[in-house]
């Protein structure tokens, strides 16, 4: 009887290794998988954290890095003017105020001059330097933002406007942000 447990154990593991692997895609004939430093999975948004990455290639070690900042940091202001903006928009809507287009013009306003300055917040996770046969030199990049970094500068913003903070209910903003960030990171 022992012996059938420990057999029906064994068999539960073996069936529960098995249906862990994943078969490997196959790549099309010809064909050939790159891999390219600082992206994929790791590397995407998620309910805690803005990220994107970029390539800057050039002649100069240094102006290749400045190009894949520079290129990523855009990447990175235009998803969080996207999120903010739905959040906004959310946000608004679920508020139902008399002054609603008013609000919507200043948290817009509210929304770049944030950007702007949060940008500052940065964080590099991810830096490759690689020079390619004709001597350039290409640098991959992947930054990140906290999420909730972002959330208290529009705190603070929100509360030094007179006119938004007459509407501006925290609790509900964060909520809604929160809920957005979620889907985010389910859709990657």
């Amino acid at each position: 009887m022992k012996n059938m447990i420990r057999l029906s154990y064994v068999a539960v593991a073996i069936a529960a290794m098995i249906a862990s692997c994943k078969p490997k895609e196959k790549i099309p004939t010809g064909e050939k998988e790159v891999v390219v430093p600082c992206s994929g999975p790791d590397y995407f948004t998620n309910n805690k954290v803005f990220r994107a990455n970029s390539i800057g290639e050039s002649m100069d070690q240094v102006t290749s890095k400045k190009k894949a900042l520079t290129n990523a940091r855009n990447e990175l202001a235009q998803s969080i003017q996207t999120t903010v903006k739905t959040v906004t928009d959310n946000y608004t809507n679920s508020r139902e105020m008399n002054r609603k287009e008013e609000l919507e013009q200043r948290f817009e306003q509210l929304n770049r001059e944030v950007v702007d300055q949060t940008l500052q917040g940065v964080r590099t996770i991810c830096e490759k330097l690689v020079q390619t046969k004709e001597g350039n030199y290409k640098t991959y990049v992947a930054i990140e933002l906290s999420a909730d970094d972002l959330v208290k500068q529009y705190n603070e913003r929100m509360s030094k406007d007179d006119r938004l903070k007459i509407d501006y209910d925290y609790e509900k903003f964060k909520k809604t942000f929160d809920d957005e960030m979620a889907k985010k990171a389910q859709g990657n």
